[in-house]
Protein backbone atom coordinates (compact mmCIF):
# COMPACT_ATOMS: atom_id res chain seq x y z
CA UNK A 1 0.00 0.00 0.00
CA UNK A 2 2.85 2.35 0.86
CA UNK A 3 4.47 1.70 -2.54
CA UNK A 4 1.27 2.80 -4.32
CA UNK A 5 1.19 6.03 -2.31
CA UNK A 6 4.85 6.66 -3.10
CA UNK A 7 4.24 6.02 -6.79
CA UNK A 8 1.23 8.37 -6.88
CA UNK A 9 3.14 11.10 -5.00
CA UNK A 10 6.06 10.78 -7.44
CA UNK A 11 3.70 10.74 -10.44
CA UNK A 12 1.99 13.90 -9.16
CA UNK A 13 5.27 15.68 -8.43
CA UNK A 14 7.03 14.83 -11.69
CA UNK A 15 4.30 14.67 -14.36
CA UNK A 16 1.13 16.42 -13.22
CA UNK A 17 2.03 19.42 -11.05
CA UNK A 18 4.80 20.94 -13.24
CA UNK A 19 2.75 20.53 -16.41
CA UNK A 20 -0.73 21.46 -15.12
CA UNK A 21 -1.23 23.85 -18.06
CA UNK A 22 -0.65 20.98 -20.51
CA UNK A 23 -3.32 18.83 -18.83
CA UNK A 24 -5.77 21.76 -18.79
CA UNK A 25 -5.27 22.23 -22.54
CA UNK A 26 -5.55 18.52 -23.32
CA UNK A 27 -8.67 17.84 -21.25
CA UNK A 28 -10.23 21.30 -21.20
CA UNK A 29 -10.13 22.09 -24.92
CA UNK A 30 -12.74 19.50 -26.00
CA UNK A 31 -15.09 20.72 -23.27
CA UNK A 32 -14.69 24.37 -24.31
CA UNK A 33 -15.16 23.46 -27.98
CA UNK A 34 -18.32 21.48 -27.22
CA UNK A 35 -19.85 24.28 -25.14
CA UNK A 36 -18.93 26.91 -27.75
CA UNK A 37 -20.34 24.81 -30.59
CA UNK A 38 -23.60 24.27 -28.70
CA UNK A 39 -23.92 27.98 -27.89
CA UNK A 40 -23.22 29.08 -31.47
CA UNK A 41 -25.60 26.49 -32.92
CA UNK A 42 -28.42 27.68 -30.65
CA UNK A 43 -27.66 31.32 -31.42
CA UNK A 44 -27.76 30.63 -35.18
CA UNK A 45 -31.06 28.71 -34.84
CA UNK A 46 -32.61 31.62 -32.90
CA UNK A 47 -31.47 34.06 -35.58
CA UNK A 48 -32.84 31.79 -38.30
CA UNK A 49 -36.21 31.50 -36.53
CA UNK A 50 -36.58 35.30 -36.29
CA UNK A 51 -36.69 35.45 -40.10
CA UNK A 52 -38.39 32.11 -40.81
CA UNK A 53 -41.60 31.82 -38.81
CA UNK A 54 -43.55 30.06 -41.52
CA UNK A 55 -44.71 26.47 -41.41
CA UNK A 56 -43.78 25.88 -45.04
CA UNK A 57 -40.11 26.52 -44.18
CA UNK A 58 -40.19 24.16 -41.20
CA UNK A 59 -41.55 21.36 -43.36
CA UNK A 60 -38.42 21.51 -45.52
CA UNK A 61 -35.83 21.25 -42.71
CA UNK A 62 -34.43 18.04 -41.29
CA UNK A 63 -35.90 16.49 -38.16
CA UNK A 64 -33.01 17.46 -35.84
CA UNK A 65 -33.26 21.14 -36.77
CA UNK A 66 -37.04 20.99 -36.37
CA UNK A 67 -36.55 19.71 -32.81
CA UNK A 68 -34.19 22.61 -32.06
CA UNK A 69 -36.66 25.13 -33.53
CA UNK A 70 -39.51 23.70 -31.43
CA UNK A 71 -37.29 23.98 -28.34
CA UNK A 72 -36.64 27.65 -29.13
CA UNK A 73 -40.37 28.29 -29.61
CA UNK A 74 -41.08 26.75 -26.21
CA UNK A 75 -38.33 28.89 -24.67
CA UNK A 76 -40.23 31.89 -26.02
CA UNK A 77 -43.24 30.60 -24.08
CA UNK A 78 -41.25 30.67 -20.84
CA UNK A 79 -39.97 27.10 -20.70
CA UNK A 80 -36.38 26.05 -20.09
CA UNK A 81 -35.64 23.42 -22.73
CA UNK A 82 -33.13 20.72 -23.56
CA UNK A 83 -33.16 18.78 -26.82
CA UNK A 84 -32.64 15.11 -25.95
CA UNK A 85 -33.86 13.45 -29.14
CA UNK A 86 -31.78 10.86 -30.87
CA UNK A 87 -31.21 7.14 -30.72
CA UNK A 88 -32.73 5.79 -27.52
CA UNK A 89 -34.72 8.94 -26.72
CA UNK A 90 -37.74 6.71 -26.01
CA UNK A 91 -40.14 9.06 -27.77
CA UNK A 92 -39.06 12.21 -25.97
CA UNK A 93 -37.32 14.74 -28.21
CA UNK A 94 -37.31 17.73 -25.86
CA UNK A 95 -37.45 18.05 -22.08
CA UNK A 96 -38.91 21.34 -20.95
CA UNK A 97 -39.29 22.77 -17.46
CA UNK A 98 -41.60 25.46 -16.15
CA UNK A 99 -42.70 26.24 -12.61
CA UNK A 100 -40.88 23.18 -11.31
CA UNK A 101 -42.76 20.80 -13.62
CA UNK A 102 -41.38 18.66 -16.41
CA UNK A 103 -42.89 18.80 -19.86
CA UNK A 104 -42.21 16.03 -22.39
CA UNK A 105 -42.23 17.03 -26.05
CA UNK A 106 -42.21 14.81 -29.10
CA UNK A 107 -41.79 16.32 -32.57
CA UNK A 108 -43.28 14.73 -35.69
CA UNK A 109 -42.54 16.06 -39.14
CA UNK A 110 -45.45 14.48 -40.94
CA UNK A 111 -48.64 15.51 -42.70
CA UNK A 112 -51.00 13.35 -40.64
CA UNK A 113 -50.34 12.01 -37.13
CA UNK A 114 -52.42 8.90 -36.45
CA UNK A 115 -53.67 7.62 -33.08
CA UNK A 116 -50.95 4.93 -33.03
CA UNK A 117 -48.26 7.63 -32.93
CA UNK A 118 -50.05 9.38 -30.08
CA UNK A 119 -50.49 6.11 -28.15
CA UNK A 120 -46.78 5.34 -28.61
CA UNK A 121 -45.88 8.76 -27.17
CA UNK A 122 -48.27 8.21 -24.25
CA UNK A 123 -46.69 4.81 -23.65
CA UNK A 124 -43.26 6.39 -23.40
CA UNK A 125 -44.23 9.13 -20.92
CA UNK A 126 -46.91 7.35 -18.87
CA UNK A 127 -44.45 5.49 -16.60
CA UNK A 128 -42.48 8.65 -15.76
CA UNK A 129 -45.08 11.42 -15.75
CA UNK A 130 -46.08 12.88 -12.37
CA UNK A 131 -49.01 14.95 -11.17
CA UNK A 132 -49.16 18.31 -12.93
CA UNK A 133 -46.77 17.31 -15.71
CA UNK A 134 -47.80 16.77 -19.31
CA UNK A 135 -46.69 15.97 -22.79
CA UNK A 136 -46.85 17.95 -26.00
CA UNK A 137 -46.98 16.23 -29.36
CA UNK A 138 -45.91 18.76 -31.99
CA UNK A 139 -46.26 18.23 -35.72
CA UNK A 140 -45.85 20.16 -38.93
CA UNK A 141 -49.10 18.61 -40.14
CA UNK A 142 -52.43 17.67 -38.57
CA UNK A 143 -53.86 15.10 -36.16
CA UNK A 144 -56.65 12.72 -37.09
CA UNK A 145 -60.02 13.20 -35.41
CA UNK A 146 -59.63 9.84 -33.64
CA UNK A 147 -56.26 10.99 -32.30
CA UNK A 148 -57.79 14.22 -30.97
CA UNK A 149 -60.53 12.24 -29.25
CA UNK A 150 -58.08 9.73 -27.77
CA UNK A 151 -56.09 12.40 -25.84
CA UNK A 152 -59.11 14.12 -24.28
CA UNK A 153 -58.63 12.38 -20.91
CA UNK A 154 -54.81 12.33 -21.05
CA UNK A 155 -52.29 15.00 -20.01
CA UNK A 156 -51.19 15.45 -23.61
CA UNK A 157 -51.61 18.58 -25.69
CA UNK A 158 -51.58 18.30 -29.46
CA UNK A 159 -49.98 21.14 -31.39
CA UNK A 160 -50.50 21.07 -35.13
CA UNK A 161 -48.43 23.03 -37.65
CA UNK A 162 -50.68 26.10 -37.77
CA UNK A 163 -50.85 26.35 -33.97
CA UNK A 164 -47.06 26.03 -33.78
CA UNK A 165 -46.70 28.80 -36.36
CA UNK A 166 -48.96 31.03 -34.24
CA UNK A 167 -46.98 30.23 -31.08
CA UNK A 168 -43.75 31.20 -32.86
CA UNK A 169 -45.18 34.56 -33.91
CA UNK A 170 -46.13 35.56 -30.35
Amino acid sequence: MESIRTFLRTFWTILIKPFWWFWVIIFGTPVVISITKSYISKWLDKRWLKKHKRLIEWKMMNHKKFERIVAIIFEGLGYKTKVVGGAGDQGIDIMAYKNGKRIFIQCKKMDKVIPGDIRAFWGSIQPIIKEGEKGFLVTTGEFTQKGKEWVKDKPIELINGLKLENLAKN
